[in-house]
């Protein structure tokens, strides 16, 4: 069975190939071949929206333009750059690795897809991704995209978790671009030679054939009511045949969003806000906050703000909230209460965390959450 879906996976390339030459996005990190302008918009993409990703990118290309410029970087700087994009390990990672290459590779980077593998961060998808697109190897890539896609043009009934389902994607993904490695160019049949719709160089055909995969899928091939007329493989796709789009890929349900609740606290004294960094270890590492506080009631009554206030040595201050923040992390549904309040202790000196004044503030990386916080006091003076 596998084998007879692979003999047909080199059918798919010139078709795919056809429609990446004339429906690309013009996406910044795509009008370059170097390999840190591309590993950096992978990192970036990993779990985040293209549309979200593109003014970071453009931004932290603009701040570090090299790998040397990401490996001497101050931790303040890269978490700045890097403040609302999330899952910040990323972030730490990507300059561990910038350092590891400046040491270890003369500070440029790797070509062999083993050595990209082996640096910080970066995984069996975002190597191949890398390779494939910075260097012209034939190396796969699996994503969200791409497992949706294989799964539904070849019929995958299995959950893709499985190890085995894993095994037999990351094959038909290899076996794709090896397909296109081996491609020549060929004028795509009915269509006029155009600028758009030329055909691709072979040097570049393993780039696009995976670029291709990943753009169908966040185009066309999407979770929900994919776009099967607009789709250049809809002829050979099994589920479009079968009418099972909407129940593939077969992915097992997932945990039930966990809801929590937090008490912060704005401080201020002489023009200063109290704010503390998070620790190394934890969740949002080295990022900044204002002080708060877990609690485990369902609803924030008066008493758990007192109670919350006097466990980090604050007194509460006024009746309503100052703001209410909902934010979403993985699959918890936060819900955080911001209050204002004062120091117990008469000293400034005395209190844990930094005064410091709003400019200052801004100058930092925050917590997403608390970083609505810090607007929403800018707004108010």
């Amino acid at each position: 069975m596998v084998q007879s879906k692979i003999s047909n996976s080199g059918k798919l390339v010139p078709l795919l190939l056809s429609w990446f030459a004339a429906n690309a996005r013009d996406l910044p990190w795509r009008r370059t071949r170097d390999p840190y302008a591309i590993w950096v918009s992978e990192i970036m993409l990993q779990q985040t929206q293209v549309k979200t990703v593109i003014p970071y990118w453009e931004r932290w290309m603009r701040e570090l333009p090299t790998i040397q410029a990401a490996a001497k970087a101050s931790p303040a700087k890269v978490h700045k750059l890097w403040e609302g994009l999330g899952y910040y390990t990323r972030v730490r990672n990507l300059q561990k690795a910038a350092q590891q290459i400046v040491a270890r590779h003369d500070g440029k980077f790797p070509e062999h897809f083993d050595d990209i593998l082996a640096l910080p961060g970066i995984g069996r998808y975002t190597a191949g991704a890398i390779a494939s697109i910075a260097f012209s190897q034939p190396h796969p890539i699996l994503d969200g995209n791409v497992i949706r896609l294989l799964t539904r043009v070849f019929g995958i009934k299995r959950n893709p978790r499985d190890k085995q389902t894993d095994a037999q994607l990351w094959q038909l993904a290899s076996e794709l671009v090896i397909h296109a490695k081996a491609a020549k160019d060929a004028k795509p049949p009915g269509q006029n030679p155009s600028r758009s719709s030329r055909p691709l160089r072979d040097e570049n055909s393993c780039s696009n054939l995976n670029q291709s995969l990943m753009e169908l899928g966040a185009l066309i091939c999407t979770p929900r009511s994919p776009d099967c007329p607009a789709c250049p493989v809809q002829k050979r796709c099994v589920a479009r045949k079968e009418n099972l789009q909407d129940r593939l890929p077969n992915l097992s349900k997932r945990a039930a969003a966990t809801e929590r609740r937090f008490i912060a606290f704005v401080v201020e004294r002489n023009g200063k806000f109290l704010v503390r960094q998070r620790s190394a270890g934890v969740i949002n590492a080295h990022l900044w906050e204002f002080p708060n506080l877990e609690i485990r009631a369902r609803l924030c009554k008066p008493q758990h703000v007192a109670r919350a206030a006097r466990a980090l040595e604050l007194k509460s201050a006024g009746s309503k909230p100052l703001c209410i923040i909902k934010h979403s992390i993985t699959r918890y549904r936060i819900k955080l209460e911001a209050w204002r309040a004062k120091p117990v202790k008469p000293s400034t000196k005395e209190t844990p965390g930094r005064w410091l004044a709003l400019a200052q503030l801004h100058k930092l990386a925050f917590t997403s959450a608390h970083k609505k916080i810090l607007t929403h006091l800018r707004a108010l003076r």
